[in-house]
Order: C-alpha cells, then structure tokens, then sequence
C-alpha cells in the first residue's frame, strides 16, 4: 500500500537553543535600555568603524556596490581575506551598531581572549557572518576591554551572542553551541525579521535571495529511518525532539504520521472488506479506515468513521471520534480535506 509521506519541516523552526540557551533568551524578551552606551559620540580618528550612507541611515549597512561595510580587522573570508561583516565594536563605536540595528540585523559576541569556548564559536560566526552577505552583521565585543556592554546586556559567562533589531535586543544564547543549531537560531531570525529591516532584504536580492534553510540532523536522521520503513524507531526520533521542545508543532505532526505508518504497517489489505461486512464493529471501522487514508484516500477514511460515529454507542462513538481526530493531526489545520470532515464530524456529534 502507499505510506502517506510525513510532513517536511525546515530546520529553521524546530531549531533553537536548548533549555539552558533559552532561559537567556527569555531573558531579554524586555527592552534594555542601551542609551548610556549608544549616545556616546565616537573619536575621530583613524582605525575606527565608519558610518556609511544606507538609505539616509548611518550604519554598518551596505555601503559599496558589494554590500560591505568599513569595519574594524576581524573575521576572515573564504580565501582568507576579512569580512567586511565583521566589525570589532567598543564601547565608544556602540552607537554605530545601535544605528545599524533599524536596517539589518546585528549579532553580538560578547567574548574574551581568555574564554576557551569563545574560540570554538566566533570563528564559526565569523564564517557564517562572511557567507550572509550582508544580511547580518557580526558585532565582536571584548567583554574585558569593553566591561559597559557586557553589563548593559547582564552578561553572565561567556561566550554570549546577543541579537539586535531596531535598536533592541530581540533574542540571544550562552555558550559554544553546536554549528548547525547556531545556524537554525540565525535563520529563524532572518525570516522573522525580513520584513522588518529593510537591509536584510536587500543584502539577499544583491546576492541572488535568500539562502536556503538548513537541514534540522534531527529531523533528517528521523526520515531516512522512514524511508527504510522502521517507522517505530522514528517515532521515537520525533518524540525525542518534543521531549526538549515541546512546542514543536513539526515534531509533533511528523510524530502522528511516523505513529500512524508503524500502527498501518501491521494492518491486513483485506481490512476494509472486513470492515464494510462489519459495519457496527468500531475496532474494523478503525483499521479500514487506516488502510483507506495510507492509500491514498483521506476523504473515504473519513467519512467511513464520521459514519461509524453516527451509528456507535456512547463508549465506541469516543473511541472513534478520538481516532479520526488523531489522523487530523497527520495533515495541517487548513487542509481542505480535514476542514469538511472537521464540520461533518460537528453535525454527527451535535
């Protein structure tokens, strides 16, 4: 029979910080006040990041044809050359990173030359920073020559990545994580903020759009178990991911589909003709039912238990309805199909 396909998610929205990550960022959920350090004026003097003509704004915006920016000497390119989207900030420079803030978006690592775990992510951010061209900027903060922006942000421990928009905080995480997590976290902040800052934008259609999502290892290590028809162990790859993210509506879809295959695989071909010489047999409706939707058919899967529902008595009618509304979950919330079965399901009850 055909397995229905489970629902494809991008990486960027299961993704995020762990736990831990996410209590630092619940932490700057509410505005700090960042004036004391922005309103300081900047020497004049040579060595320090310009601000560039973005639109009427001065920031580390895209100043030149290629998008870059005049910064300060950190980060390195591809071929070894620096990254005009890295910038080393003090505490005199910080406005300009403030202003910068309305067009794009500005990741802050707050490190030291002390910090061990700093050396594992900045040169990751560096890279990443380079590859974006222009569509975030890499603000570098050394906590100890520049103590005023660690305690403007309340920095803890270090490593801290902070990210500013508009002018505010909007979220950040605590120590060296993962490459591909810190990816996700940067991609969903893109893609929430793209229509807010207009430089994010911009910096992507210079350089051919935006990039592609990344690939979320969890999600992907769960489908290629289901491709090799071990629905089980993917399930509990996908519940392994709602047990640290609740809230991950991706998860818990593909955890529906992943449970429906392991439940449907077991079933016999010949359970809808069993099901149709049985019409008052709740358990049949139930398998026949499943057969139907893993062939293809949601609407004859459907209607075949929203009928059944009409006939059961109060104890099979519970048992039914529960199951229809778990192959809901299977599909999104808008799909046409569960949206009529979803009204015929309320007239059978009501």
């Amino acid at each position: 029979m055909t397995r229905p396909t489970p629902p494809r998610t991008s990486s960027a929205r299961p993704g995020g910080p762990p736990p831990a990550a996410q209590a630092v960022s619940a932490a700057f959920a509410g505005a700090i006040d960042l004036s004391p350090l922005a309103n300081r004026p900047p020497p004049a003097g040579a060595g320090q990041p310009r601000p560039v003509d973005n639109g009427g704004a001065d920031a580390f915006g895209p100043a030149a044809a290629d998008g870059s920016v005049d910064g300060g000497s950190v980060g390195e390119g591809s071929a070894g050359a620096r990254s005009p989207f890295v910038v080393d900030v003090t505490e005199e420079t910080f406005q300009q990173i403030v202003e910068a803030s309305a067009e794009v978006l500005v990741v802050i690592d707050l490190w030291a030359t002390w910090c061990e775990p700093c050396k594992q992510l900045s040169p990751v951010l560096e890279k990443m920073a380079g590859a974006a061209g222009g569509s975030w900027i890499l603000a570098k903060v050394d906590v100890d020559a520049n103590p005023r922006i660690a305690q403007a942000f309340g920095v803890q421990s270090i490593p801290t990545v902070v990210a500013l928009a508009a002018g505010q905080p909007v979220d950040a995480f605590a120590g060296a994580q993962p490459e591909p997590q810190v990816r996700q976290w940067i991609s969903g902040l893109l893609a929430s903020l793209r229509d807010k800052l207009p430089g994010i934008k911009a910096a992507e259609d210079t350089n051919g759009g935006p990039p592609p999502e990344p690939e979320d290892p969890r999600f992907t290590a769960a489908e290629e178990l289901l491709a090799q028809e071990r629905y089980e162990e993917a399930a509990a790859a996908y519940q392994q991911i709602l047990n640290t993210e609740p809230a991950n509506a991706d998860a818990a879809a593909a955890l529906a589909s992943a449970t429906f295959l392991a439940r449907v695989s077991a079933l016999s071909p010949t359970a809808v003709a069993a099901a149709d010489a049985a019409p008052d047999d709740a358990k049949a409706q139930r398998d026949a039912a499943d057969v139907e939707l893993a062939g293809g058919d949601p609407a004859a899967a459907f209607g075949r238990l929203i009928a059944a529902i009409k006939r059961a008595d109060p104890d099979q009618r519970t048992e039914l309805r529960e199951h229809l509304i778990g192959l809901f979950t299977i599909f999104g919330v808008d799909d046409p199909e569960v949206v009529a079965a979803r009204r015929a399901l309320a007239a059978a009850l009501y």
